[in-house]
């Protein structure tokens, strides 16, 4: 099995050395993050998220509608918001949508309900609304990155396909503390009117876009994944107000795993451990700090045990803006 192994790793070196390699330029410098955020996108059309049934009836079933489609236009016309459905009050609705990044086109004929009113039997939603954590901001471009993993639909659990979006300031109230197997989470106050930033992409390595607002210079130096090391380090997130704190963790181990779980972790702060019992929803994109360097950002909670975590490298993120 070891013999196996081992010719497995020298297969992908000789891969490696014959394919041209890619090289990413970012910087080695950036804001550090830290600080809450309040988040909106917008979808690219209307997302269908469900069905429902019309005098024992599913129309938008029987157009061969599912779950993940993302209707564009109805009747030659483009198509934004939920409300855009309900002003078509026709017997017949000819429909584009996108299913896996290719255009399609049905015929959805709805039914007349006890109300007179024309109905498609369809659950749609346009848009997400969330908190998570500012990771980083570009000095040289003023790119940010947040999140350290993509805003999917609960719905449908697929990356949600965004048009537009904004990140905007928050306060913390409270934290929903973790227990095994239920996630806990941060409770905020939204100001939709104090805008950081918009947002262009949202991809599994987070969301990115350009940062508008003002921000404190706290420069800090990036460290690759080779110079990263298990043991002591902290992340920086926000359990009151917006004001970011340090809390100590101890890595586990680090790997490049090409799925955003790369850094391994235990929260070791007592603080933190009496406030939260570790890991919480709204704690993604906490920046992850070890030797004074910015090596990752939280993104995802082990459920059955709230105290671990994992984290993407900071290089992966880097990558996107």
């Amino acid at each position: 099995m070891k013999r196996k192994n081992k010719l497995i790793i020298y297969i992908v070196l000789l891969l490696f050395a014959l394919i041209p390699m890619f090289v990413y330029a970012y910087s080695n410098r950036v804001i550090l993050g830290g600080k809450n955020i309040g988040i909106e996108v917008k979808s690219k059309g209307v997302l269908v998220v469900g069905f429902y049934e019309v005098l024992n009836e599913s129309p938008g079933k029987d157009a061969g509608l599912i779950k993940g489609d993302i209707i564009t236009t109805i009747n030659g016309k483009k198509v934004d918001e939920t409300k855009d459905i309900t002003s078509f009050n026709t017997k017949s609705l000819n429909i584009t949508y996108i299913r896996n990044n290719v255009t399609h086109n049905t015929v959805l004929n709805t039914i007349k309900d006890s109300d007179g009113i024309y109905k498609t039997g369809l659950y749609v939603k346009d848009s997400i609304i969330g908190i998570g954590t500012l990771t980083f901001i570009d000095p040289e471009t003023n790119k940010f990155g947040a999140l350290g993993h993509s805003i999917s639909s609960s719905d449908t659990g697929k990356i949600f396909d965004i048009s537009t979006g904004t990140i905007f300031k928050t306060s913390v109230t409270g934290i929903n503390r973790s227990e095994r197997n239920s996630p806990g989470e941060k409770n905020a106050t939204y100001d939709y009117y104090t805008k950081y930033g918009t947002i262009s992409k949202n991809v599994k390595s987070g969301i990115f876009g350009e940062y508008t607002g003002s921000y404190e210079e706290k420069y800090i130096d990036i460290n690759e994944k080779e110079d990263i090391h298990t043991g002591d380090a902290y992340i920086y997130t926000v359990i009151k107000g917006n004001e970011p704190e340090k809390f100590k963790i101890d890595i586990i181990s680090v790997n490049d795993t090409q799925n955003g779980k790369d850094i391994l972790y235990e929260v070791v702060d007592e603080k933190l451990l009496k406030i939260s019992n570790g890991i919480v929803q709204g704690m993604s994109g906490s920046p992850i700090i070890q030797d004074d360097k910015l090596i990752g950002a939280v993104n995802y909670v082990i459920v059955d045990d709230p105290h671990k975590g994992y984290g993407i490298l900071i290089s992966n993120m880097l990558k996107e803006i």
